[in-house]
């Protein structure tokens, strides 16, 4: 085999390291994303039974967002394996208790029937802000797109842009807010 065949080959079974931005992302939709990556479904040479998933650095978890009222009617599930040990969390609850959990739990479920789940997991490495340790951060070498953009909040826009803008309305002089 040639020097070039065998460089080839290296590549081509090698675990790439990514990295996703999951700030105002829905981890439902995120966890579809990563799910690829992670399996090694984006490689040529994937199968089922083969291991060829890639690591995956989830930044900003702490800025996720859920759909719609999710974060009061979502219910997370745990027993402790102990009689009367079942509880149930909701969404919001265990964002503030950790907040990588929920877009871990929903990475988890989304990739049910892979009998090497538990193993995939070990390549998500999530961080609930930007602060990543400098050795994981050197292994990086592509980004996973986000799902969908970021929306810019009004107090980002300069103020003459919000004053330009196209009113729909001007109040009376005499209006009062209550």
């Amino acid at each position: 085999m040639s020097a070039l065949k065998r460089v080839q080959q290296w590549a081509t079974f090698a675990r790439i390291w990514h990295v996703y931005d999951a700030a105002w992302q829905n981890p439902f939709e995120s966890a579809q994303v990563l799910k690829k990556y992670l399996k090694g479904m984006h490689k040529p040479i994937y199968h089922p039974m083969n291991d060829c998933g890639d690591h995956v650095i989830v930044l900003n978890s702490a800025e996720i967002a859920l759909p719609g009222d999710e974060w009061k009617k979502r219910v997370y599930f745990h027993h402790t394996g102990y009689p009367g040990g079942a509880s149930w969390t909701l969404a919001w609850e265990l964002h503030n208790k950790d907040p990588t959990m929920v877009l871990r739990k929903a990475v988890y479920n989304s990739m049910k029937g892979n009998l090497q789940r538990r193993y995939t997991m070990e390549r998500l490495h999530i961080f609930p802000d930007a602060n990543v340790p400098k050795e994981l951060m050197g292994n990086v070498s592509n980004q996973i797109r986000q799902v969908r953009p970021i929306p810019k909040r009004l107090d980002h826009y300069p103020e003459e842009d919000v004053t330009q803008f196209p009113k729909v309305i001007d109040y009376p002089k005499d209006y009062v807010v209550k």
